[in-house]
């Protein structure tokens, strides 16, 4: 079974949805499931040194007093599935493009882990994730350097396969992530609970 998830390296949501996603998969007992990510943009208009959060988050929900309830709220969910976000330490809304790069060029059996690792630079330690020597860093852990990390950038090595992802994003009408394509069978939309997606799982096992 192969899940589809599209994603966006700054979207909390994503990686609460992310954590019941990997909580249902080691509770799975059926065929084996195969885990591929994707590339999505919130806001593909973030310039590439990044903008600063707080009075970013203010402008997209129309009210600079919206947004620490708006974080509490992400906060407190996470803690509610086992992640933490540490949005005091978030200094920048950064553009995402090349933490998306870097996705694209993780060990295939390591994709989830580094996934997990960008997440972490961000929510929990405040790194920008668009300063190419913060994702250096990060790629060293996974044997990539930060030569590598460059050239791929440089020489828009992964750009068309970032546009399919986009471009399939765009033909399932995905308006928002997490986004879960299931053995392209079923779609979940949102951060969904762990039993929501065991019984996606089980209505696609069923369908095969």
């Amino acid at each position: 079974m192969i899940i589809e998830v599209f994603q966006d390296t700054v979207c909390p949501w994503c990686r609460i949805g992310k954590k019941n996603l990997m909580d249902a998969v080691q509770a799975w007992t059926g065929e084996p499931i195969l885990i591929h990510y994707r590339t999505y943009f919130l806001d593909p208009n973030v310039p590439k040194e990044g903008l600063p959060f707080r009075e970013t988050m203010a402008a997209i929900r129309g009210d600079a007093s919206l947004v620490e309830p708006m974080l509490n709220q992400v906060t407190e969910a996470g803690k509610s599935v086992g992640v933490t976000f540490r949005f005091d330490r978030v200094e920048m809304r950064p553009n995402t493009y090349a933490s998306h790069v870097l996705l694209k060029m993780a060990p295939k059996d390591r994709e989830e882990e580094m996934v997990e690792a960008v997440y972490r630079a961000y929510f929990e330690e405040g790194l920008d994730i668009g300063d190419v020597a913060v994702l250096a860093s990060i790629a060293q852990d996974f044997g990539i350097t930060a030569a590598q990390l460059q050239q791929a950038l440089d020489q828009d090595t992964y750009k068309q396969e970032i546009e399919e992802d986009l471009t399939f994003a765009r033909d399932l009408q995905i308006k928002g992530v997490p986004f879960f394509v299931i053995d392209q069978k079923l779609a979940l939309s949102g951060a969904h609970p762990v039993e929501n997606f065991l019984r996606a799982f089980q209505q696609a096992a069923e369908e095969e």
